[in-house]
């Protein structure tokens, strides 16, 4: 077929604009390679197709048409991205791989089922009142300790149930790490300042829920708007708000990523108040949905909803923020691929813990490298998932923290059950939550 082909397949293109027009952020590539060393899966594999460049290859095919959506090759080598974007921020040609990615793994959908857990996973997080059962049988689950007890030490080779469990264990809300801190800082609540007055703000920030973090992350958010009120701002809630639409999009389901963006667009409505997320994936999401929406009569509006959208830590860090009390805690931050990678935040996090006095923040090497995580990606690819989350608990070792901080559920889950099943005596928190506790929650 000649490469003025349209892209396949064909039926669907003006019903997905956007998705099509994902494919044009390769057309800057010039295959030089720097993007090789910061792939995770390449480092693993060391097979070129199980590199962004060969995948742009395959994807540039797929999009002239000159490879079928159905060509068992293409879906194996892009089923094994982790979407983590790490090449994007070494390319010096700025390929927009990510927009493609999803693009190439919507037109797959078309043609191939995707699996059943990750169907049925998609279908519960579509809908908050399907939620609500699963996260209540979950954190009941949680409150037992049975989790933690049945996954610790079981090691890299545990079963599938050993790693679920690990993985759930690691949402836990109870800080562990008290007993690392000193005396001051396990009675800073009753030393606790006042905290400054409200910042007089119009309109007051939205806090944006999700799925997964309102479900079993509800301690983030606690913590979330602890620290904001601390340092002067208040946040509001907004009813009819849905799930981002990141796992959707990861996994190909295009329209089902669009209705949710459509009903969160509409829920925030258009008063320009800022809308303040502490999930990195969540927000990666949220500040593509003009892309998303390219050509839909809400695509306007889209692009005001995501120029509205902030990092927990990055108003912290416009408005300061306050010391807190001593925390006498080692703590190596591990940077969110969807944080640094796609929405370039990098300092904000570590300005975070810099307010809290006493602790050591230590490097780790390769904090900006994908854990495995990637959204329902150990589900698909659980062997690859486990290789690259091999890589950074090797790391964390060689860095001994005490804490782990990273902010995206993800993360907090995946290395979190990594730390699990390997037995290491080390916590896994969000930043927010270790300035919170340091202003005495």
């Amino acid at each position: 077929m000649s490469a003025s082909a349209p892209p396949v397949p064909a039926p669907g293109r003006s019903a997905h604009r956007s998705l099509f027009e994902g494919f044009s952020g390769l057309d800057s590539c010039v295959h030089c390679g720097f993007c090789l060393p910061a792939c995770p899966t390449y480092e693993v594999t060391s097979d070129e197709a199980d590199s962004p460049r060969g995948r742009i290859v395959l994807m540039k095919a797929l999009a002239r048409g000159e490879i079928p959506a159905d060509d068992a090759g293409l879906q194996e080598h892009l089923d094994h991205c982790l979407g983590c974007r790490g090449c994007e921020s070494v390319c010096p040609s700025g390929v927009a791989y990510g927009p493609a990615l999803e693009a190439a793994r919507a037109v797959i959908a078309q043609v191939r089922r995707l699996p059943a857990a990750v169907s049925a996973a998609l279908w519960v997080l579509a809908r908050p009142e399907r939620q609500r059962l699963l996260w209540l049988a979950a954190r009941l689950l949680r409150g037992t300790g049975l989790p933690a007890r049945l996954a610790r030490g079981a090691g890299p080779d545990a079963s599938r149930a050993a790693a679920m469990l690990a993985m759930l264990a690691a949402t836990k809300q109870e800080l562990g790490i008290g007993d690392w801190g000193p005396e001051a800082a396990r009675t800073v609540s009753a030393r606790n300042p006042q905290p400054p007055a409200p910042r007089p703000q119009s309109p007051i920030p939205c806090l944006f829920r999700g799925c997964i973090m309102d479900g079993l992350f509800g301690h983030v958010h606690d913590a979330t708007i602890t620290a904001l009120g601390a340092n002067g701002v208040a946040v509001r809630e907004v009813p009819g708000q849905v799930c981002c639409g990141a796992l959707h999009a990861h996994a190909g389901a295009h329209g089902a990523a669009q209705d949710l963006a459509r009903a969160n667009v509409r829920a925030f409505g258009a008063d320009g108040a800022p809308i303040v997320v502490n999930s990195a994936g969540c927000g990666a999401m949220l500040r593509s949905y003009g892309d998303l929406l390219v050509g839909d009569p809400l695509e306007a509006d889209a692009r005001r909803f995501a120029a509205r959208v902030r990092d927990v830590t990055e108003l912290l860090a416009e408005c300061g923020p306050r010391p807190g009390h001593p925390l006498a805690l080692k703590v190596a931050y591990d940077a969110p691929c969807h944080l640094l990678h796609a929405q370039k935040v990098a300092d904000a996090p570590l300005r975070v813990l810099g307010a809290i006095p006493g602790l050591e923040l230590v490097p780790l090497e390769g904090s900006e490298r994908c854990c495995g995580s990637a959204g329902l990606y150990s589900l698909i690819e659980p062997e690859m998932s486990q290789d690259v989350l091999a890589l950074k608990l090797a790391a964390i070792r060689r860095a001994a923290p005490d804490v782990i901080a990273t902010g995206n559920p993800g993360c907090l889950m995946q290395i979190g059950a990594g730390a699990i099943l390997a037995g290491l005596s080390i916590e896994v928190r969000h930043p927010v939550e270790l300035l919170a506790w340091s202003y005495g929650t």
